[in-house]
């Protein structure tokens, strides 16, 4: 039986006892020798403050003490004015009088009066780039300040905060953004008829709301498509308790963490699940050991966290309250939410056209610990007041303002106890009061040693004397490093049009334009294309002020590229294939990400181990094949995997071809690349499974007996051989319960044939031949025939009919190949060394496509899955995609659009995963295939029974 632990509240104190409580200890406070004199400003920040560091009772204790308080005007604050002026204080606009000032946030830098102690939240103290200017005019104006945000006591707990009211107006905010979500999803929850915070006069009305909101969930009346909803609140501290205040006023049962999955799905739908997660639940030493308090504080990159697995995917609302350190391990990365955000099968749920399922567990984040990119990775920005939510994609990595779509609410508001001026000014001024003797016995012209402080208050000054004090030395010390590394982007920022992410694209070929445009869509992403050639350069040269070309031969220049790659945050690699490891090499040598659409070469796997020891990622196979076929086999497997079935067959086909309109090639074939790749690709041997066995196809010529007729789609007329080793895919795609694995080549009919005309006359030899050397006398087609077969002229189509029904049974539409390509004719050849490459070269010319002819992509998987209860299945996924006319063809498209993509996703923290990298994870593939989508790359797929 599940073992749950119900928690209820106890009696509170109202707040009221609390400041009266803590005020009483101005009885035995310090007072200065003299008559003090503090103002209290207004504050400027946002429109949305209306909080003060004091409220009226507090200044009514100070004025009953001879404190003369001057307080600024305002018509903002949640206290009137005529409130304060009734406790005694005097309201003026000049506030030069007093030697101490307080307010609550940031001081406009204008208004600094030199020479005076000023108490406020600085946020300076982890040398935030922003508020350094604010820094600066402190010390130069000889401010001594004091930061709340580090008063703490011997425990090193702080001890004047709103985290509290944090909390409460956290937990309000994302109630009410829950009951927006859920009805863009299809479902009306009591979530609905709570407002947002800032819509209360007070917490108690809020509550009540919230109240409201739990007896119709006692009711059931919680639709149950919604299912049981689990709310993860992280930490122990004010926030996450605040945020539990509120909670508690529904009907709800606090469990552990262990009981989280059973919850999920056995768990009832009148009441709300919680459970509280400490850093023992999920933090974890990286070599196994036990987690240790003191050893995470001191030196938290030893540790991992298991909460984006452990705790995540059984969260329907996380509310996150704790501190993180930029070392520590992140609750949730970018990766993590690819998963975490997935669609998911709910069969415990009911499912019906008006009963939707959610799109996945995950409904909405509240960070109220507000640090962008912090444990949260994809908070990106905080949200506001003005507009509090916003919903993250995942497979887009990006954030809308809509409730509707895919994605998790987010609200991360970095000013949440604004919402509750009134009660957040009562409840900070009630702890900061017992140590105001102590800040207005403070003399700014004095020398700070001179300073007889409680430890509390004097610890926490930031500057005195025109100086950061001793405990807050090291903020010099992260300013340097900032600035240099300030100093070097902002070199490079103005040299590359202010970007902050720098792509350096090697190669300029078929493929290059598509990634290009892709990556240079970001203003703040600078591409910078090498090629070799300038008619390249011209071609793909995006008009762009982030997009620069520059001319250079890397294979004769290496050390040039050498000193260009640390520049560059990756490193893009268009290069012919055999390059592609020494460009990894330097990539490693320099820090430098690297991606790749090539196959993972035995070269470049020898060095995934010093990938993974720099820290960087090579990313391989992310074209069209290898990649995007990669792509849709692992979304079809990991899908069958979750719903517990087997793969038990999987055949892939695929193939760049010409459209069909342009098919009417002697080859039947038209190429967009260099041709030697196709021709050589005929020449190789191959493997593969079929029904168990293994079968194995010798190289040079028989593949092209190894052909099959191909009628999965009636209305081309297409044939396919295998491609290179396809048992390898069993262990890779985890589908080593299939007895057929076979990836290969498509082609039409007709290709294979004439290729085997081709072979029998020697244009596939890659030896270098007298007759072609290019410094040789000039030849003609028909010439270099009649001397390789010592034929001639006049019977030489006769003979090399007879040459090829000898070798290969050839027939008329063999000859008729030789003919149509020319190769019969007194054209004179451009000799490039080797029948092979001198063919390849007159193909680019002869065969390349016109400008009103368009090539085609089309990608083929047949998978047969058996299910747990013995029924079988076939899932067909077809992909075509035409070329564009006057535009990018299908092959640049369909390898140059996810080479981008992948790029992009390096750049911006996407994929973390380190050494060298292919696409057969959900994290990886899933948003890639999304974004193709996005661009009219897409696939479909066909179920039935077998």
């Amino acid at each position: 039986m599940m073992q749950v632990l119900l928690c209820r509240l106890t009696p509170r104190r109202g707040v009221g006892c609390q400041w009266r409580a803590l005020s009483s200890s101005l009885k035995g406070a310090r007072w200065p020798d003299e008559k003090a004199v503090m103002a209290v400003r207004r504050e400027t920040i946002n429109v949305w403050e209306r909080r003060a560091p004091l409220a009226p009772q507090h200044v009514r204790k100070l004025v009953k003490k001879g404190v003369k308080v001057i307080v600024q005007p305002s018509d903002r604050r949640a206290y009137s004015m005529q409130e304060y002026s009734n406790m005694g204080a005097v309201i003026q606009e000049d506030i030069s009088e007093a030697s101490f000032i307080i307010g609550v946030k940031q001081i406009p830098i204008d208004t600094l009066l030199p020479d005076k102690t000023y108490a406020f939240f600085s946020h300076t103290i982890k040398a935030q780039e922003d508020n350094m200017p604010l820094l600066d005019a402190i010390l130069e104006k000889n401010i001594r300040l004091i930061d709340y945000e580090k008063m703490s006591d011997s425990d090193g707990s702080r001890v004047v905060a709103f985290g509290k009211y944090a909390g409460m107006a956290g937990m309000i905010n994302i109630l009410h953004g829950m009951g927006l979500r859920l009805l863009a999803l299809g479902h009306h929850t009591p979530f609905m008829h709570i407002g947002p915070s800032h819509n209360y006069r007070n917490t108690e009305m809020s509550r009540q709301a919230v109240r409201d909101a739990g007896y119709e969930i006692s009711l059931n009346r919680m639709p149950r498509s919604v299912g049981p909803l689990t709310f993860i609140f992280t930490g122990s501290g004010n926030v996450s308790q605040g945020a539990q205040e509120v909670f508690q006023e529904f009907p709800h049962e606090y469990i552990e963490p262990e009981y989280l999955p059973i919850v999920v799905k056995q768990g009832a739908t009148d009441k709300l699940y919680a459970c509280v997660v400490s850093r023992e639940d999920h933090y974890v030493r990286k070599d196994g050991g036990k987690f240790n308090a003191d050893e995470f504080e001191e030196h938290p990159e030893r540790f991992a966290s298991t909460f984006s697995h452990k705790i995540a995917p059984y969260a329907s609302c996380l509310i996150n309250g704790i501190y993180w350190a930029p070392n520590s391990p992140r609750l949730i990365s970018i990766p993590d939410a690819k998963v975490l955000l997935q669609p998911t099968d709910a069969p415990w749920l009911p499912s019906s056209p008006g009963c939707p399922h959610l799109p996945h567990r995950l409904l909405a984040i509240c960070d109220i610990s507000a640090d962008p990119g912090g444990s949260i990775e994809f908070m990106k920005e905080c949200t506001t007041i003005d507009s509090p939510f916003c919903l993250y994609d995942a497979e887009q990595n990006m954030d809308t303002s809509s409730f509707a779509g895919n994605g998790v609410l987010i609200c991360s508001i970095d000013n949440m106890p604004a919402q509750i001026p009134r009660e957040a000014t009562d409840f900070f001024g009630s702890l900061l009061l017992p140590y105001i003797p102590e800040m207005l016995r403070s003399n700014a012209e004095k020398p700070f040693e001179e300073y007889d402080a409680d430890p509390v208050v004097k610890n926490a000054v930031i500057t005195s004397n025109g100086q950061l004090t001793p405990n807050f030395g090291y903020i010099n010390e992260m300013r340097q490093k900032s600035n240099f590394a300030n100093d070097y982007e902002s070199a490079h920022k103005a040299a590359m049009g202010r970007a902050n992410k720098k792509v350096l694209v090697l190669g300029a070929g078929y493929v290059a334009g598509p990634a290009i445009e892709y990556l240079s869509r970001d203003p703040l992403t600078h591409v910078t294309i090498v090629s070799q050639l300038r008619d390249e350069l011209d071609t793909v040269n995006v008009a762009k002020d982030n997009v620069d070309v520059m001319l250079m031969d890397i294979q004769r220049n290496p050390d040039e590229l050498d000193q260009l790659i640390p520049d560059y945050d990756v490193v893009v690699s268009l290069l012919p294939y055999v390059m592609h490891v020494d460009v990894a090499k330097m990539c490693i040598k320099h820090g430098a990400n690297m991606v790749t659409a090539s196959y993972v070469s035995p070269g470049m796997e020898n060095l995934h181990d010093s990938a993974v020891e720099k820290g960087i990622t090579i990313m391989n196979e992310v074209g069209v094949d290898p990649g995007i076929d990669h792509m849709l086999a692992m979304q079809c497997f990991d899908e069958v995997r979750q719903l517990g079935g087997k793969i038990t067959s999987y055949v892939s086909w695929c193939g760049g071809l010409p459209a069909p309109e342009n098919s009417d090639s002697p080859l039947r074939y038209k190429f967009s690349w260099f041709p030697k790749g196709v021709l050589m690709n005929t020449l190789a041997s191959a493997r593969y499974l079929r029904d168990g066995e293994a079968v194995e196809i010798p190289g040079n010529g028989g593949l092209m007996d190894a052909t099959e007729e191909l009628d999965f789609l009636p209305g081309f007329n297409l044939e396919g051989f295998p491609n290179r080793d396809s048992t390898q895919y069993a262990a890779a795609y985890k589908i080593k319960s299939a007895s057929t694995v076979l990836r290969g080549t498509l082609r039409y009919k007709g290709f294979t044939n004439a290729v085997k005309a081709l072979m029998a006359l020697g244009f596939l030899d890659n030896a270098p031949h007298a007759n072609l050397h290019p410094s040789g006398p000039d030849i003609t087609w028909k010439g270099f025939l009649c001397q390789a077969f010592g034929k001639s002229q006049n019977t030489l189509a006769e003979s090399i009919m007879d040459l090829i029904s000898e070798k290969v049974r050839g027939d008329k539409q063999q000859l008729d190949t030789i003919v149509n390509l020319g190769l019969l004719s007194d054209d004179l050849i451009d000799k490039k060394g080797t029948p092979i490459d001198t063919l390849s070269n007159y193909l680019a010319k002869r065969l390349a496509y016109g400008p009103e002819e368009r090539d085609m992509i089309l990608m083929h998987h047949d998978v047969e899955v058996l299910w747990a209860d013995g029924q079988k299945e076939q899932r067909c996924i077809d992909m075509v995609s035409y070329g564009e006319v006057k535009g990018y063809s299908a092959m640049a498209k369909t390898v140059g659009l996810p080479t981008g993509i992948a790029t992009k996703m390096v750049l911006d923290g996407e994929i973390q995963r380190k050494g060298v990298v292919v696409p057969l994870t959900l994290d990886i593939y899933q948003p890639i295939l999304a974004r193709l989508a996005n661009e009219g790359i897409k696939a479909t797929e066909k179920i039935r029974l077998l």
